[in-house]
């Protein structure tokens, strides 16, 4: 099984083949919202950026990108500046990451 492990956190999850980012996160009690996205997001649609994670090691591993990460890295000013203050990281969506 894939093992995830949330850094800042200290938690490590053993998860089923398929699962994105932003559901383990939530059944280990990880939060990878801030500020308002705690209760203003799009709940997993890809739509408002606001769930965006760094995968640091096993980034091969994880789906390829997806149409709205492609398109909302430009779209996006908060994810911009995540991506430009992180350039050599690879910066996912945790919803659309499997």
């Amino acid at each position: 099984m894939p093992t995830v492990k949330f850094v800042n956190e200290k938690v490590t999850a053993e998860v089923e083949q398929g699962v994105d980012l932003r559901t383990v996160a939530r059944r280990n009690g990880v939060q990878i919202y801030s500020g308002p996205h705690k209760v203003l997001n799009c709940y997993g649609l890809g739509q408002c950026c606001s769930c965006s994670v760094i995968v640091r090691k096993g980034s091969e591993n994880c789906s390829q990108k997806s149409f709205f990460e492609k398109i909302w890295k430009w779209l996006n000013p908060l994810l911009v500046l995540k991506l430009l203050s992180n350039p050599e990281k690879d910066v996912r969506l945790a919803c659309q990451t499997k």
